[in-house]
């Protein structure tokens, strides 16, 4: 308790002279900030040093605690481990921390940030409660109902809640996974033939000579990988290898294939065409839709850039405009030599980065992780086999573990998980045990 008397004002900065336990030495001059648990970030008694950051510095005030008694570096992520511990924050709010750190776009920082301060773990938290009041019932209804008459009525309330509850996470999870995409990028393939200009739009859309353009075909073998911060999301664009019907290249084959497999892995793809194929087609749907089918694109989350219009008669560009109003796919056209059509094609590239990714909203928190929406998935399965029993209290054990399970997998997403809180609930919603 002597040294209490030493300590500064808590969260108050103050200047101090750092001085080596044992040598007395003076090692800098910086500031020193209490904060005693459970107020800290995490939840226990810590200190803060801003010290100068020479390496110098750095390492004789390291060195200098390293004297102390019970003094170690802290291992990677301790800090937010312990605030875990310590009930200060739940997993989605650690997983929210680590994405803020790793954001590099403003909407990422956003959803973070949002997540960090507690939109996940509220809404999940309050699944959860409700999980658990219903587990409580049923519970209760096994443990109690032939000795304390609980009324029957106890399962249809129950059943009723857990279809509202059904419903609530299945809405949620029919998202398209627009918060994972956010959060993890938004991977764009750009596909087509060889010399469409696919290189020359990746170089347009990034403003610099990201890949080697020239007139000769093929020049693209392997992939080209340019992230990009677009409108605040964050989206990866791949260059990829044209793609023919026929090659005796065993390189170029190599590279059709990776081709045609980022178009299947991505988020979106822009299929791009040289203008000069369009020469001729009425029929532009049917044109496209073989094209895409030979590029093993689909027409989903597909933006067709039609480029080189500045080598066809106007005449010709203004028929494949109005023909392609009616047309189901989303077709921009341009030129990426002339600098023609570049800005409306960005518009509606931000459009459908803006359809995939959506916008953070903390009323409305969407799943951000591949973790949470398994989680939920499996919880969601559990109520529904739940409400699928027909004579619920003739298979009541089998209904309650259901229920357990489903409580259990939400329970993980938050990392909390508990069977006292069940009883906790039991004993509180009924008068049993006086």
């Amino acid at each position: 308790m002597t040294c209490l008397k030493y300590l500064p004002e808590p969260r108050k900065a103050c200047l101090n002279k750092i001085i080596d336990p044992t040598t007395k030495e003076q090692l800098d001059n910086g500031l020193l900030l209490w904060f005693p648990g459970p107020k800290s970030f995490t939840g226990e008694d810590c200190c803060e040093f801003q010290i100068h950051g020479g390496r110098a510095v750095i390492s004789s005030v390291l060195h200098g605690l390293s004297k102390l008694s019970n003094f170690r570096p802290a291992d990677a992520g301790e800090f937010t481990k312990r605030s875990f511990y310590n009930n200060k924050m739940d997993l989605t709010e650690v997983e929210g921390l680590a994405d803020l750190i790793e954001a590099d776009t403003e909407l990422q920082r956003k959803q973070a940030l949002m997540q960090l301060e507690g939109s996940l773990r509220q809404l999940y938290s309050s699944w959860r409660q409700s999980l658990l009041e219903n587990l409580a019932n049923v519970e209760a209804y096994i443990d109690f109902s032939e000795t304390d008459n609980i009324e029957d009525f106890v399962l249809e309330n129950v059943k009723e809640n857990l279809e509202k509850l059904a419903r609530e996470i299945k809405i949620h999870l029919s998202d398209n996974r627009s918060g994972e995409i956010l959060r993890d990028g938004v991977k764009v393939a750009i596909i087509g033939a060889p010399n469409t200009g696919k290189s020359s739009l990746l170089n347009a859309l990034c403003s610099r000579e990201a890949a080697i353009v020239t007139e000769f075909p093929g020049t693209t073998r392997d992939l080209i990988q340019v992230p990009l911060d677009v409108s605040g999301y964050a989206v990866l664009l791949v260059d990829t290898a044209g793609i023919r019907s026929k090659t005796i290249d065993l390189i170029e084959e190599l590279g059709m294939k990776k081709s045609k497999d980022q178009a299947q892995a991505a988020d979106m793809v822009i299929l791009v065409i040289d203008a000069l194929y369009l020469t001729g087609i009425d029929d532009m749907d049917l044109w496209l839709a073989q094209y895409a089918k030979n590029m093993k694109v689909q027409c989903s989350n597909c933006l067709v850039y039609v480029n080189k219009i500045d080598v066809v008669p106007e005449d010709q560009i203004f028929r494949f405009k109005k023909i392609s109003q009616s047309s189901k796919w989303t077709i921009c056209f341009g030129s990426c030599i002339a600098e023609k059509g570049l800005t409306d094609m960005m518009e509606v590239f931000e459009n459908y980065l803006q359809k995939l990714c959506g916008n953070p909203n903390f009323e409305h928190p969407r799943c951000s992780q591949a973790r949470h929406r398994y989680c939920l998935t499996i919880a969601l399965e559990n109520i529904q086999k739940f409400l699928k029993i027909s004579k619920l209290d003739e298979n009541i054990d089998i209904a309650a573990q259901l229920l357990h399970n489903a409580t259990l997998n939400v329970g993980k997403i938050t990392g909390h998980v508990s069977t006292e809180e069940i009883l906790g609930v039991i004993f509180s919603k009924f008068c049993i045990g006086k």
